[in-house]
């Protein structure tokens, strides 16, 4: 299971390169999950960066009845146009490349988020102004959350 966490404040390089915590290479596992990884447009422009094996699931698992013919051609030209595989280099760091941080609007700072099973990169004041805007929401999920548990609890106990 892929269980990817946290958020770093990081700065690119001048050959537009960023550093993957260490705290993060851990919680990725070569065998499981591959030692290079795909850096790939997402969703509103925010780059995203799955390790190489579990990217390959996701490629292959694309189901052509999801959408018409015609729709999943130019996703497939843009996706595949879009993602790179990279390996990481002995300092840890692996290249985003001009082109995709110039398309996310990542300049010099950044934030990297691990979202589950993938990481994403945002320009950093796009994250904060993120969190801010949605903070409240998840609070609320979360409370919602914690009564479902606490309810399946309650009813496997016979309360």
């Amino acid at each position: 299971m892929l269980l990817l966490t946290g958020e770093y404040e990081l700065n690119l390089d001048g050959k537009y390169r960023l550093f993957i915590p260490t705290r993060v290479r851990e919680q990725i596992s070569q065998e499981d999950h591959g030692g290079s990884f795909y850096v790939v447009l997402g969703v509103n422009r925010i780059v995203n960066i799955y390790p190489d094996k579990y990217y390959q699931r996701i490629a292959l698992a694309v189901a052509p009845r999801m959408v018409a013919p015609d729709e999943l051609l130019a996703f497939e030209r843009i996706n595949f146009a879009l993602a790179g595989k990279v390996e990481l280099d002995r300092q840890g760091r692996l290249l985003l490349g001009e082109k995709l941080a110039s398309r996310a609007g990542i300049e010099e700072q950044a934030t990297l988020i691990g979202v589950r099973d993938h990481l994403e990169v945002w320009p950093r004041e796009q994250w904060d102004r993120y969190m801010s805007e949605h903070l409240p929401m998840h609070e609320q999920v979360l409370l919602r959350l914690r009564e479902e548990v606490m309810r399946k609890e309650r009813e496997s106990a016979g309360w």
